[in-house]
């Protein structure tokens, strides 16, 4: 795993950073980072999840998460695997993100560091179950994964360690071999394209590049279709 860029979030209502990057949330809760690697690449959708709201170019309204607040930090980084687009997202149309450690390449991912309530209730939501639940994190930290069921983002992956805190997201359970691909709808490469150029600092020309190249979106989308759909640049 390679770490790039880092910054803190302000805590809600001003006054600094929200905690310790190193150390524990207020009250000690447990401190995990969630490697987003799709729409929540970009801070305003994650926010949708953790506050509640709709995405902008979305077509679904989250109910947010126990713990509202932002994430006391996020990091730039790179994972060993791939992207690739399958089954169909019900909120932007066309295929959704998911990421196969196994697969061959390199995956831009942001790091958010959270509590694992604020992780739990995200990946709920994902999951499209009702926020609320601490997961139990045993197995993904024993073995790598947990399989918590055949649905999208029910696969938990626990991708490596950073700052002493376990790196952890979620997945299809096929992996790309086992995948029917389906290319994203524009709204989607949008809010990715925009999320990798806040997240990793790429300009759009490298946005569309990637993101054309993707299993899935290859043979569906060029490099140019995705520029145009980007406006040639990036509004953020």
């Amino acid at each position: 795993m390679m770490v790039a860029g880092s910054r803190r979030w302000p805590a809600e209502g001003g006054g600094g950073a929200a905690g310790s990057a190193a150390g524990s949330a207020e009250g000690g809760a447990r401190l995990v980072w969630y490697a987003a690697y799709g729409s929540n690449l970009h801070a305003a959708r994650l926010a949708c999840y953790l506050r509640g709201g709709c995405p902008d170019g979305g077509a679904h309204t989250y109910p947010g998460c126990r713990d509202r607040r932002p994430p006391l930090r996020d990091v730039a980084a790179v994972l060993p695997g791939t992207l690739y687009f399958a089954r169909e997202s019900a909120v932007w149309g066309g295929g959704s993100g998911f990421y196969d450690p196994d697969a061959p390449g390199e995956l831009p991912c942001r790091a958010y560091l959270m509590t694992v309530s604020q992780f739990s209730d995200i990946a709920a939501q994902e999951m499209r179950r009702s926020p609320g639940t601490d997961l139990d994190l045993t197995r993904t930290l024993a073995h790598g994964r947990d399989r918590l069921g055949p649905g999208r983002y029910e696969t938990l992956v626990h991708a490596g360690e950073l700052d002493g805190h376990p790196l952890l997201t979620f997945t299809a359970p096929e992996g790309l071999a086992g995948a029917a691909l389906n290319p994203p709808s524009a709204p989607y490469l949008r809010t990715l394209a925009a999320g990798l150029a806040e997240s990793h600092g790429w300009n759009a020309r490298r946005c569309a590049d990637y993101l054309a190249s993707r299993p899935g979106a290859a043979g569906h989308w060029t490099a140019a279709d995705v520029l145009a759909v980007l406006g040639g640049g990036l509004d953020l």
